[in-house]
C-alpha cells in the first residue's frame, strides 16, 4: 500500500474510477477503499458527506471492504442490515450503507490491497451485469495500482520486467513506458520539446502513426505544429474552436478520452473537416486522451493509427498517466515560456536607443539566443556625459560619450534583473565621478557591488570617447577599461584590422584584483570600432579564434556599409540563425577620411 503512494487523500486518477463506477452502476456511493491494519483509506470517493469526505478514511468499524480484504472475493450485499456478517457495521447507521458490491483490487502478485465497491442507500439487488462492470472496472483500477507501485520501484522494476511473463508481459511493458515519461518529461522546458519526447516514447511501444498535441486557449485549441514541416494538415487546421465537432475538442470539452474505432464512426460523428484531416494523415483509427490541468484540460494528446487499433482497458490507463505526465511538461514549459517573455521584455526594455552624436555613427544589435527557455544577461550602452549633454557654459566643453558592452553571468531572470542593476550602476557611477575616466566608474560599481552584496559577476568594457581639440577634431581618443571582456575589434582607415587585447580580470565579487587600468589610443576618421560579447564567437561549430578571425575579416570587407546592416549580417553569417547565447554588437564609427575637416 506505501508503495503505491496511496494515502488519505483524494487522487484524481482514483476519484475517476469511484465517479465511474458509480455513474455506470447508478448508485449514489462509490469507493476506492484501501484496508490496512486498523484503517481504511479513501484515495477514491464519491457520494460521502463529510466528516468522511474530508477525512478519507475511517475506522475499520465503518469498513465493508474489509470482508473483501479478508475473504481475497467479491462481496455482494443486498441489505446489510439483515446480513449476519454486516448488520452490526458501525457503516449502517454513520455512512447509510444498506446494498453494497466490491471487488477485490490486486497488486501484480494477487494481494488484495483493498475494494472498489458501490453503495446503495436502500436494499438493491445487484445484477450479473451490474457486477460484470464492477469486476472489470476493479481489473483497471488493479492495473493502476499496479503500474504505480512500479513506478515507485523503477530501480527494481526493471529487474523485475524480464522475470515476468505471460499476460502481464504487456501492462509491464507499459508501465516502462510511463517510467521513460517521468524522467524524459521531467526536465523539458518547451512545447516543442514536450511533443518531441512524447512522440519518442510511444512510436516505440503503441506504434502510432502519427502523435500530435492541442492546447486549450480560452475558447479556442490550437495544435503543437510539428517544426520539421512534415505534417501539413497541422498548419491548414492549426487553430479551431473547443465547440467544433473535432474528436480533440471532444476529449478537452467533455474531459474524457474519446476513441475514433473506424473510418465509419468517423465520418459519423464528426465534421468534414475532421474526416479530411484524417484522410491526408492516413489515419483509420485514433484515440484523444484530455492533458489534466489544474483549472481544466490543457489540450489533448491524440494518437493515430493506420489500421483499426483496439484500445483496451489497460491502454486507456497508460494513456491516461501518459497525459498526466505531458500536462505536467506543458504546464512546466508554458510557466517557463511566460518567464522568459517577460526576462526578455524586461531585456530589451532595458536596451535604450542609442544617443544622436554629431561626428560618430553609432549602431547597436541585440539577438537572444535561440534556444527559447534561456535569457541572458548580455547588454550594451551608450549615452553622453552630462558635460556635453547639457547647454550653458559647459556646451564649450569636448564631448564626451560613454559606451560599454557586457555579459552578467547567467540565463534567467535573475541574471536579466542583475544586468539591468549593473548598467544603470555604471551609469550612475559614471555620473559621480565626472571627467575620472572609465576605471574609475567600473571601480565605483565593482565596490557598490560587493558591498550591497549584489553578487553580480560577468566581463564588460567600458569606455569614454572624446572628441579630439582642432586641428583634429574629426578625430576622437578612446579611452578604455576592460574586466575580462572579448577583445574590441578595431578596423583601421587603411583596413588594417586589430584586436585590443588589454585587459584586467572580470567582474567577481570577494576576487581581489589589482586596480583597474585605462588604455587610450586616437581613432582617426574612417576608423570602425566593434564591443560584443561572446555569444557572436563562442559556437560549437568553430572555435573562438577562428570565430573571431571571420569576424574581423568581414568587419574589414564590409566597414563601409551601414552599421545596421553589418551587425546584421555579422550575426546571421558568424553566430548563425541559431546562436546557443545572447548577443550584444555595439558599433562606432568616426565618419570621413584622415586628415579631412570636420564636416567635410
Amino acid at each position: 500500500m506505501r508503495e503505491t503512494g496511496l494515502s488519505a487523500a483524494a487522487d484524481a486518477g482514483m476519484d475517476r474510477f469511484a465517479r465511474l463506477a458509480a455513474d455506470l452502476l447508478g448508485a449514489p456511493v462509490a469507493l476506492v477503499s484501501l484496508v490496512d491494519a486498523d484503517r481504511q483509506l479513501l484515495p477514491g470517493m464519491i457520494g460521502l458527506d463529510d466528516p468522511w469526505a474530508s477525512a478519507r478514511q475511517t475506522p475499520l468499524t465503518h469498513s465493508l471492504c474489509r470482508h473483501v480484504v479478508g475473504g481475497g472475493r467479491p462481496l455482494v450485499i443486498r441489505d446489510a442490515r439483515a446480513d449476519t456478517r454486516t448488520r452490526e457495521s458501525l457503516a449502517i447507521p454513520d455512512l447509510g450503507v444498506v446494498g453494497y458490491a466490491g471487488v477485490p483490487l490486486t497488486d501484480s502478485d494477487g494481494y488484495v490491497l483493498g475494494s472498489l465497491c458501490v453503495i446503495d442507500t436502500r436494499p438493491r439487488v445487484w445484477s450479473d451485469h451490474d457486477l460484470s462492470v464492477l469486476e472489470d472496472l476493479a481489473a483497471a483500477c488493479s492495473a493502476e495500482l499496479r503500474l504505480r507501485v512500479v513506478s515507485r520501484q523503477r530501480e527494481t522494476a526493471r529487474a523485475e520486467a524480464r522475470e515476468l511473463a505471460g499476460q502481464l508481459r504487456t501492462a509491464l511493458d507499459r508501465s516502462q513506458l510511463l517510467l521513460r515519461a517521468a524522467y524524459a518529461l521531467a526536465d523539458t522546458t518547451s512545447l516543442a520539446e514536450v511533443r518531441r519526447q512524447v512522440a519518442d516514447l510511444v512510436t516505440g511501444g503503441l506504434e502510432p502513426l502519427y502523435v500530435g498535441l492541442v492546447l486549450a486557449e480560452g475558447r479556442r485549441l490550437r495544435r503543437l505544429i510539428d517544426t520539421t514541416g512534415g505534417v501539413p494538415m497541422e498548419r491548414e487546421y492549426e487553430n479551431y474552436l473547443l465547440t467544433d465537432d473535432w474528436p480533440t475538442a471532444r476529449a478537452a470539452r467533455e474531459n474524457r478520452t474519446v476513441i475514433v474505432a473506424s473510418r465509419a464512426e468517423l465520418e459519423r460523428d464528426y465534421a468534414p473537416e475532421t474526416v479530411e484531416a484524417f484522410s491526408s494523415l492516413g489515419l483509420v483509427s485514433a484515440v484523444c486522451v484530455p492533458l489534466p490541468g489544474t483549472d481544466g484540460p490543457l489540450g489533448t494528446l491524440v494518437l493515430g493509427w493506420d489500421h483499426r487499433h483496439e484500445i483496451d482497458v489497460l491502454e486507456q490507463a497508460v494513456l491516461t498517466a501518459l497525459a498526466g505526465y505531458t500536462a505536467r511538461a506543458v504546464e512546466r514549459a508554458l510557466s517557463v515560456d511566460k518567464r522568459v517573455n517577460a526576462a526578455r521584455l524586461l531585456q530589451e526594455a532595458m536596451l535604450t536607443d542609442l544617443p544622436d552624436v554629431p561626428g560618430v555613427e553609432l549602431a547597436a544589435l541585440y539577438r537572444p539566443a535561440a534556444a527559447t527557455d534561456l535569457v541572458g544577461g548580455d547588454w550594451y550602452d551608450a549615452y553622453l556625459l552630462p558635460s556635453a549633454a547639457e547647454g550653458g557654459e559647459n556646451s564649450l566643453a569636448p564631448a564626451t560619450l560613454a559606451v560599454s558592452v557586457g555579459d552578467i553571468t547567467g540565463h534567467d531572470m535573475h541574471a536579466a534583473t542583475l544586468m539591468g542593476q549593473a548598467r544603470s550602476m555604471l551609469r550612475q557611477a559614471d555620473l559621480d565621478h565626472p571627467g575620472q575616466g572609465p576605471a574609475r566608474s567600473v571601480s565605483a560599481f565593482e565596490h557598490a557591488n560587493a558591498h550591497l552584496r549584489l553578487d553580480a559577476s560577468g566581463t564588460l568594457i567600458h569606455a569614454h570617447l572624446q572628441r579630439r581639440p582642432a586641428p583634429d577634431q574629426n578625430a576622437w581618443e578612446l579611452t578604455w577599461t576592460n574586466a575580462g571582456h572579448p577583445p574590441p575589434l578595431l578596423i583601421d582607415p587603411d583596413g588594417t584590422a586589430r584586436r585590443l587585447e588589454q585587459h584586467g580580470v572580470m567582474i567577481y565579487p570577494g576576487l581581489k584584483a589589482a586596480p583597474r587600468t585605462e588604455h587610450r589610443l586616437v581613432l582617426p576618421a574612417g576608423s570602425l570600432l566593434l564591443l560584443y560579447t561572446d555569444g557572436l564567437v563562442e559556437q560549437d561549430r568553430h572555435d573562438i579564434e577562428q570565430a573571431t578571425g571571420r569576424t574581423m575579416q568581414q568587419l574589414t570587407a564590409q566597414r563601409h556599409d551601414p552599421l545596421p546592416t553589418l551587425l546584421a549580417r555579422l550575426a546571421d553569417d558568424i553566430a548563425g540563425p541559431a546562436a546557443a547565447d545572447d548577443i550584444a554588437l555595439l558599433a562606432l564609427r568616426v565618419p570621413g577620411r584622415p586628415g579631412s575637416k570636420a564636416g567635410s
